[in-house]
């Protein structure tokens, strides 16, 4: 029997693959994040979704192992997650009224390879108010979320519109990753099937 690992510990990227009913395990992968500030977001986050898969791989050689990361980037600089309160107002202000682009990388690894690819959305951003952008605050959902917003929460009020993969921005391309398993040989069965 094949085993697939999750080696996220976003409750968001679990509920995308629990949403497929397939059997899987989450493992997080305590890695180091930081990167090379010359790389393209691209490069980034692929980067750190092989880093995450290569960790967990290590202690799984059987297991087909998915790593995944995700940033938001406007204006060619590259926005993680808000340290404070202060930082995310400010990304938010700075999205308010713009269209950024949100990359999520997702490497998967099964033995000695590790496949990696990328997605590219736009998103839209309504003009926000300061008290808009100060409630939405308020919620506390912004504080864990590169470019301070969750567009599957109280963040999709704040989006205009997207062009792209809908769920690239919720943090994993939930299609394309289906398909690159099963490029690599994993075959989805049901839970119980």
């Amino acid at each position: 029997m094949q085993t697939l690992i999750l080696a996220s510990s976003s409750p968001r990227r679990k509920e995308l693959l629990e949403n497929l009913q397939i059997s899987f395990r989450v493992s997080s992968s305590d890695v180091d994040e930081s990167y090379d500030p010359h790389l393209k977001p691209q490069e980034v986050v692929m980067e750190l979704a092989s880093r995450k898969a290569g960790h967990v791989a290590k202690q799984n050689p059987e297991a087909y192992v998915i790593g995944s990361d995700t940033v938001v980037v406007i204006d060619e600089e590259i926005l993680g997650k808000p340290k404070d309160r202060d930082e995310a107002f400010q990304m938010l202000s700075r999205l308010s009224g713009n269209t950024h682009s949100v990359y999520t990388g997702v490497a998967i690894a099964k033995e000695n390879e590790i496949h990696q690819f990328f997605e590219k959305t736009d998103v839209v951003f309504w003009e926000l108010t300061d008290d808009e952008i100060d409630s939405y605050l308020n919620t506390g959902e912004p504080f864990d979320k590169a470019g301070a917003y969750g567009i599957q929460g109280f963040g999709s009020i704040l989006v205009k519109g997207i062009v792209g993969d809908y769920f690239s921005v919720v943090g994993l391309p939930i299609s394309r990753t289906v398909r690159e398993l099963a490029k690599m040989g994993f075959h989805f069965r049901k839970e119980g099937k």
